[in-house]
C-alpha cells in the first residue's frame, strides 16, 4: 500500500508525456495560423490594399488558430496514462 503512494508522487508534473507532446502540436497550429494571417501590406503608404481582407487572412487563419486553442485546452484536460 505505501509504496503505491509513493509511485504517484515521485513524477512530480502534473501532466504526462503524451500531454505536452499534444501541447505542442496545440502550440504549433497555434503560430500556423498567426503566420497565416500576416501580410496583406500595400507597398505605398498612400495607397489602400484590398489584400487585407483575403479570405486567408479574415476566415481560414482566424478558424487555424481558435481550433488550436481548442485542440489545447484538449490536450491539458486529457487524463494521463497510467
Amino acid at each position: 500500500m505505501g509504496a503505491k503512494k509513493e509511485d504517484d508522487k515521485k513524477t512530480g508534473f502534473a501532466l504526462g508525456r503524451e500531454n505536452y507532446k499534444l501541447m505542442a502540436i496545440g502550440f504549433a497550429v497555434i503560430i500556423v495560423g498567426f503566420i497565416l494571417m500576416a501580410g496583406g501590406k500595400s507597398d505605398d503608404p498612400k495607397v489602400f490594399s484590398e489584400d487585407i481582407f483575403s479570405f486567408r487572412r479574415i476566415t481560414l487563419a482566424p478558424m487555424i488558430v481558435l481550433a488550436g486553442f481548442i485542440f489545447e485546452i484538449y490536450a491539458i484536460m486529457k487524463k494521463p496514462r497510467e
